[in-house]
This record gives structure tokens, sequence and C-alpha cells, in this order.
């Protein structure tokens, strides 16, 4: 969620020491320093719920979850950011030994707001998909019941899968793993609930 730009060319080495100090976590592409925005309720128990349903899922398997505090290192555009919720497989690999960033991911997750859904389909996927781990790549509403699944099928291939009722689960194969709708969106009240 991106709140606002912070105007000058900074090196990796000024957005760590800002980001040691900040109150408000900012993500880092290209020399600029993007802040975050604050989350909503919606987005909160979407996170906390696949959190949940990945953290059990994963009890006894070769893969970790993490969210929200965790950055990611994009090698190819040398850029961070925060995913709302991403796996890896197996041991971590930290960038610079830093014990805050990652530089693998297997599956990232991403719910959405009105100022950073554009940029979540485009130029984060974009980034996001340099990384050769990269399986899935699952964008979540919070306004309304409605998830893209991006389904990595070869080097430069990605099927999207849409879903709109609470009533559809979706298989993540590449994890051999099945999400319910109803349990992603548990406690999510909506303003206008899609129909179903």
């Amino acid at each position: 969620m991106h709140a606002a730009t912070i105007e000058k060319d900074y090196s990796i080495e000024e957005y760590f020491a800002l980001e040691e100090k900040a109150i408000i976590k900012s993500e880092f592409y290209n020399g600029e320093i993007f802040q975050m925005a604050g989350g909503s309720l919606n987005h909160n128990q979407i996170s906390i719920n696949l959190c949940m349903i990945l953290g059990l899922a994963f009890r006894k398997r070769d893969f970790r979850v993490f969210a929200g505090d965790v950055k990611l290192h994009i090698p190819s555009t040398n850029s961070f950011t925060y995913p709302d919720v991403f796996v890896i497989k197996g041991e971590p690999r930290y960038w610079n030994n830093r014990h805050d960033t990652l530089s693998q991911a297997h599956l990232i997750i991403e719910i959405l707001s009105d100022s950073t859904k554009n940029y979540d389909r485009a130029g984060k996927f974009e980034n996001y998909r340099s990384l050769g781990e990269l399986q899935d790549y699952i964008l979540i509403s919070q306004d309304k019941v409605h998830i893209e699944h991006f389904e990595k099928k070869a080097p430069d291939q990605w099927l999207l899968t849409e879903y709109k009722s609470v009533k559809q689960s979706f298989k993540i194969a590449q994890i051999s793993e099945t999400l319910d709708l109803a349990d992603i969106y548990e406690k999510i009240t909506f303003e206008k609930i899609n129909p179903l």
C-alpha cells in the first residue's frame, strides 16, 4: 500500500538507515522510497486468515509463511518490498545477512486497496515475476469477494484464474494446498456484498 513517494534519489544504505528509524514502513525501487499507507480492518483480517490457514497447512512441511514485517529483495530491479503474505520453500536466504530481508519467494499474496491495486497488478507483479522460484501470485480484494490467481505454467507464461464466490475454492498446485474463499473471507464485512 503506497501512500506517497519521497522525492530524492536514495541509495540502498540510506533506505535501510531510514527504515530502521521510521514509524511508517516504506518500499524501495530504483532509488525511490514509497511510504506505505495504513491498513484497514478487512486488510488485517484477511492477512490473519491467510497466515492461520497457511501456517497450519505447512506446520510439518518444508514451507514457511511470512507477513507484513519481512522485506523481500528483488535482485533484477534491486528493489525491496513488503508483500502482505509470502511463502518460501526450504531455509530462508537472507539478503546481505539481514534477518529482516529475504531474497526468495515461492508464493506471494497481495491484498488490494484502491491506492495499490493498479501497481500490484502491473509494476509490482512484473518485478515479482523475475524471481525464478515464484510459482504463484495471488491478488485478493478486500472490498468484495474477488481473487485473482496467477499460476506460472512455463517461463514467461502465467495463467490467470478469477474467483468471485465464497462457495469457491482453488488449488495452489506447486504447494499442494487448496484454499476456500469462505476461509479467506471469514469475518470480513463489506459495505456492499457481492451476489453469490
